[in-house]
């Protein structure tokens, strides 16, 4: 299972079609996580002002029909995440038919995220 947090806005915005974010004709490829806390590690390092709910979809690596490399963070992880985690890139767009989960960020009133709560 990996992860790939995106607006509920921008997921729903094209329910017919696979899902392209941005990241994927900017870097190449789209930004995963390997697991749960490393997802909120980058919440809480790159989306804490993104446009909210924030979901975290959850990916059968097995079904996304393109090619999935394990690679470093660069330059560096995010706080909290060690040096040698390695981190999902997806290099397509997702198929919606891998989406096995879709969970919405829970903030505390700091304004992190502290965790995932199931919608489907």
């Amino acid at each position: 299972m990996i992860y790939h947090v995106v607006p509920e806005e921008e997921w729903d915005a094209r329910p017919d079609l696979p899902y392209a974010p941005a990241s994927l004709g900017e870097d190449g490829f789209v930004h995963c996580s390997p697991d749960e806390a490393t997802t909120l590690a980058v919440v809480n390092a790159f989306y804490r002002t993104a446009p909210r709910p924030l979901l975290a979809l959850s990916l059968d690596e097995e079904r996304l029909g393109v090619r999935c490399e394990w690679e470093a963070a660069a330059p560096a992880p995010p706080p909290g995440v060690a040096e040698d985690v390695l981190f999902p890139h997806v290099f397509g767009p997702l198929d919606r038919d891998a989406v096995v989960g879709v969970s919405e960020v829970r903030w505390d009133e700091e304004g992190r995220a502290t965790g995932l709560t199931e919608r489907r």
